[in-house]
C-alpha cells in the first residue's frame, strides 16, 4: 500500500481497511535468522489477517507444518480520527489515530484501548500455555499488538532474550519464561 499519498482522515479509514485486507508486498522475505528460529519452534501461530498468514507461511517455508490462525492475534485497531479537511500521509494518520485511540476514541463498537489491553493478556495466556508445556512457540502477528505484548509479558517477569529490527516488518523478539513460573502457575491454577 502506498504510504506516500496525502489523504483525509476519512480516506485514511478506507486506506487502513484496505491495508488490513492486503497481504505482503511482492518480494518481501524474512531473514534467514527468523527462518532458523521458526524451524526450531514446536508451534507456529498467527492472526487471521492475510499479511500475518503470509508471514507465517514464509517463515515456516514448509507447507506440511500446521499454522493455526486465530482472530485474537489481530492488530489493535487504528480508527480514523474525527478531523476534517486535514491531509496527511498514512504514516502520520497512523500516529494521530493511535493518540486518539489512547484517549478513548473507538467509534462504532471498535475495540477500545482498554479492551485491547485485556485482549493482550489473553494472548499472553495462550503463549504461556504452550511454554508451560515445554513448547517453543512463534507468533506471527502485527506491529502494535506485538509492542503491547512486549511490555506486558516483560512486566510479568519474562526475559526478552533477543530483539531484532525494532518494530519494523520482519522484526522479532524472543522471550524466556521465568524459571519459577511453571510451578507457581500450576499452583495458581489448582487453587482456582
Amino acid at each position: 500500500m502506498d504510504r506516500n499519498v496525502r489523504i483525509t482522515a476519512k480516506e485514511y479509514g478506507e486506506w487502513w481497511a484496505q491495508y488490513d485486507l492486503s497481504g505482503l508486498a511482492p518480494g518481501q522475505e524474512p531473514s534467514e535468522e527468523l527462518k532458523t528460529i521458526a524451524a526450531e519452534c514446536d508451534v507456529i501461530i498467527c492472526s487471521t489477517m492475510p499479511r500475518a498468514i503470509e508471514t507465517a507461511a514464509k517463515i515456516v517455508g514448509d507447507a506440511t507444518r500446521i499454522v493455526p490462525r486465530d482472530a485474537i492475534f489481530v492488530e489493535a485497531p487504528l480508527p480514523a480520527p474525527p478531523i476534517p479537511f486535514l491531509k496527511l500521509n498514512p504514516t502520520m494518520w497512523g500516529r494521530v489515530s493511535r493518540v486518539f485511540w489512547f484517549l478513548g476514541f473507538a467509534p462504532n463498537g471498535m475495540e477500545s484501548h482498554l479492551a485491547a489491553r485485556r485482549r493482550v493478556k489473553r494472548v499472553i495466556g495462550r503463549l504461556v500455555e504452550y511454554a508451560e508445556r515445554g513448547e517453543d512457540v512463534l507468533l506471527a502477528a502485527h506491529g502494535y499488538l506485538n509492542w503491547m505484548i512486549d511490555g506486558e509479558i516483560r512486566r510479568m517477569g519474562w526475559q526478552r532474550v533477543q530483539h531484532h529490527g525494532g518494530n519494523d516488518f520482519w522484526s522479532f523478539r524472543a522471550y524466556r519464561m521465568p524459571a519459577r513460573r511453571t510451578q507457581s502457575t500450576k499452583e495458581a491454577l489448582t487453587a482456582e
